[in-house]
């Protein structure tokens, strides 16, 4: 009876932490809806969101640098400490715990953090993996962490620091781990500060912007790219013209593209004085349908960001720059529509 408080407990505990993430997006599209409308009062032209204070903020961090710490500040630096090294020891448990475990062939890749047990599955059929000399072809094969595996004659253990990344991407900057014409990849903008080999789950074309998540948890990877978790994505769009009311009732009942049928989730002007700017929810992964969509209704899309993606929002994030998930956070993605996509199944 006290596990099932317990699990129940869990479950509510989750279930208010999403009702606050809804609350914030919406939040959002309200915040936007009021700063046009001040700025067409004063006549005015939307200028790029800048942090507030933030001279002031940096001028005042300069400062305290040339401070010696106090004693108050030494204490929370030692409890900080001392939650990192539990933090450490309990991933470094679980770690191991995971490479002595018996498990298929490509769930031990993605746990290496090569690629995404998806992309490890090819990996493996293509011959490009051995385990204890022998080459195996088949991604179900059982191995543990015992075994010698290569990939590409490279040894490779299960991973012991699982790093969790929310990027707000900027405009020019590719999302692949690395590419032959020499351009810029989101990798850039974290590989200064992280040893560990991360990669992005999903993708954003070159001139996409916002949230975007990398991480070297292959699992996890896997589960937010699977179509039956139906992972929600909420994108800004900027159009060049108005979208007509014939086009936006088009749209939410849904249109037919060259690889089939599609509807939004949700849509919205994100100014009722504005119509060239459209918020958009929807959960498919296919290949640039949001700009497809507007695309075959004879729209050009101007301007996409995209501000939620599996409850993540860029908030407090300016654009090109990251922060680490919190521990919350991490807990509400590996929790992340488990019960649909059970009844899915």
């Amino acid at each position: 009876m006290k596990s099932a408080d317990s699990g129940a407990r869990k479950k509510e505990r989750i279930r208010r932490e999403k009702k606050k993430l809804r609350q914030e997006t919406k939040a959002y599209f309200e915040k936007k809806k009021e700063e046009a409308r001040a700025l067409r009062a004063q006549g005015g032209v939307m200028k790029r969101e800048v942090p507030r204070g933030k001279k002031e903020e940096n001028d005042r961090l300069k400062a305290k640098s040339s401070v010696k710490p106090r004693t108050a500040t030494k204490a929370v630096a030692k409890k900080a400490t001392l939650s990192q090294k539990a933090e450490s020891a309990t991933t470094k448990a679980t770690a191991e715990k995971v490479s002595t475990a018996i498990m298929p062939l490509n769930k031990f890749i993605a746990h290496a953090g090569i690629c995404s047990r998806r992309d490890a599955a090819e990996l493996v059929k293509s011959g490009k993996v051995t385990v204890n000399g022998e080459q195996i072809v088949e991604p179900g094969y059982k191995v543990s962490g015992k075994d010698e595996i290569k990939v590409s004659g490279k040894k490779i253990t299960v991973r012991h620091n699982l790093v969790y990344i929310l990027l707000n991407k900027p405009k020019d900057y590719i999302t692949t781990t690395d590419d032959p014409q020499g351009r810029k990849t989101v990798l850039d903008i974290v590989k200064q500060a992280i040893t560990e080999r991360v990669y992005p789950v999903g993708r954003l074309d070159r001139n996409t912007t916002g949230v975007l998540l990398l991480t070297n948890d292959g699992e996890l990877a896997q589960k937010l790219s699977h179509p039956s978790y139906e992972v929600k994505k909420i994108y800004e769009v900027k159009l060049d013209k108005p979208l007509v009311k014939k086009d936006f009732d088009a749209l939410l009942k849904g249109i037919t593209l060259k690889d089939g049928f599609i509807a939004p989730d949700a849509l919205a002007y994100a100014d009722a004085k504005d119509k060239s700017v459209i918020g958009i929810e929807i959960h498919s992964g296919r290949n640039r349908i949001v700009r497809r969509m507007f695309e075959h209704l004879g729209y050009d899309v101007r301007g996409l960001d995209r501000v939620m993606y599996a409850n993540l929002t860029k908030k407090n994030v300016e654009r090109g720059k990251w922060r680490f998930l919190s521990e919350k956070e991490v807990r509400l993605l590996k929790y992340l529509n488990t019960s649909y996509s059970k009844k899915s199944r």
